[in-house]
Formats: C-alpha cells, sequence, structure tokens
C-alpha cells in the first residue's frame, strides 16, 4: 500500500469545498460593490427605495423586484441583488422612467368614463444598468482570480473549508 494516500484522498476532496468557498467569497464581495453603487445613484426622495436596495443567497424577499441573480450552481446556490419592497414598490418605474398616463381611480383603460388626471410621465434616472455595465468586469474578474488561487492553493484547509 502507498503511504500517505489517505492524507492525499482527504487534500483531494477539500479541493472543491476551497473553490466554492473562494468563489462564494469573491461573489458576495462582487455584490456588495454592487448594491453600494446602486446606493449611491439611485435618486433620494424619502429614502425608501435607497433603502431596499440589497442582495442575498437565494430569491429576493417578498414585494423586491430582482434586479440580477446569478444561474443556481448544481446545489442550488444562487446570489440576487434586488430593489423595492412594499413600500418601495417603483423600483422599475425609476430605473426605466414611465410614459404620460391618466392616474385617475380606475383610469388607464379604454372603458374609464370619469375626467381624465393625466401623469405627464417620469423621465428614467437608472441606478441599477449603470452599475451594473461599470462593474460587471470587475466582478468576474474577481470570480475567476479567486477560483483560480483556491485551485493553486496548497496547504491545510482552513477553518472554513473544514465546516
Amino acid at each position: 500500500m502507498v503511504k500517505g494516500i489517505n492524507d492525499l484522498n482527504k487534500k483531494v476532496a477539500q479541493i472543491p469545498k476551497r473553490i466554492e468557498v473562494a468563489a462564494r467569497r469573491a461573489m458576495e464581495k462582487g455584490a456588495e460593490e454592487l448594491v453600494e453603487m446602486m446606493k449611491r445613484l439611485v435618486p433620494k426622495d424619502s429614502g425608501d427605495l435607497r433603502d431596499s436596495i440589497g442582495w442575498t443567497w437565494g430569491n429576493a424577499p417578498a414585494g423586491a423586484k430582482v434586479i440580477a441573480q446569478s444561474d443556481p450552481d448544481e446545489r442550488g446556490l444562487k446570489i440576487t441583488v434586488y430593489a423595492g419592497n412594499e413600500r418601495a414598490y417603483y423600483a422599475a418605474w425609476v430605473e426605466f422612467g414611465t410614459a404620460p398616463h391618466n392616474v385617475a381611480k380606475g383610469g388607464g383603460n379604454k372603458s374609464f368614463k370619469g375626467a381624465a388626471t393625466g401623469h405627464p410621465g417620469s423621465r428614467a434616472q437608472p441606478f441599477f444598468f449603470p452599475s451594473y455595465r461599470s462593474l460587471r468586469k470587475r466582478i468576474q474578474s474577481r470570480i475567476k482570480r479567486e477560483t483560480r488561487k483556491s485551485m493553486k492553493f496548497v496547504g491545510p484547509p482552513t477553518a472554513s473549508e473544514a465546516g
């Protein structure tokens, strides 16, 4: 029997875990950067929309609009960046703007018979797409760099890899 085979098997078994831990950390850092930039760019009337921007592992909270999310891996892990909630339901309207429309109760449809109350629409005030476009390559590069680095690392498992 070859000496040290058990140690080798343990080290080989740690490689996928080590890569996952490194990728998760890089994804979390990228999500934090994206959220911070979005919060800096979003218009701040009441602050409700700014306060609703965040990220999470898994699905977005109820009432939030999913801004971006990764495809789930084989373990079902995915990271989601979101904006909006029950109070700040207008995230998409701020990002993309609105066309002129009737805001009277029951308005907006062709069968409306009341007095129209027109809204001139609102201009787009994008906060997500400028952030995403400016950080996308940086985030992707960080994930690739950290996973490559974890593949090359030689040494005992760290505390996060062992658990």
